[in-house]
């Protein structure tokens, strides 16, 4: 399995990161900084779910979520961003991701995300 983490929080990556290893000690964890580098990566390696920031330097959250459906409509991506207004979250999830999680993503929360992914 293929998870492609995007945040251009470093240590918000290795976070995640850290969080999916506890779950999924096989998976080949993908990183990028930025929504661009996301998509290329996505077009690339085909992941099973992408975890994705909003707020982010060249291409942010909410274009890069844009690209990647029209690159796979089926895509599993999950927003994982500070911002928690209803408005942000109205617009990512009618844009096809799956769902919005707040910052930060602990073990018990990573558990049920990847089971509601079924990856």
């Amino acid at each position: 399995m293929k998870i492609l983490v995007v945040d251009d929080s470093k240590l918000a990556r290795l976070f995640l990161i850290k969080t999916l290893k506890e779950l999924e000690p096989t998976a080949a964890i993908l990183e990028a900084e930025n929504g661009l580098i996301a998509v290329e990566l996505f077009k690339a390696e085909k992941p099973s779910a992408v975890f994705l920031d909003l707020t982010m330097p060249v291409m942010d959250g909410y274009e890069a979520l844009k690209e990647i459906i029209k690159i796979d409509p089926n895509a599993q991506v999950v927003i994982v961003s500070a911002d928690i207004q209803a408005q942000a979250q109205s617009t990512v999830l009618e844009s096809g991701a799956k769902m919005m999680i707040p910052k930060p993503i602990n073990s018990e929360k990573m558990l049920s995300i990847l089971q509601q992914l079924s990856i």
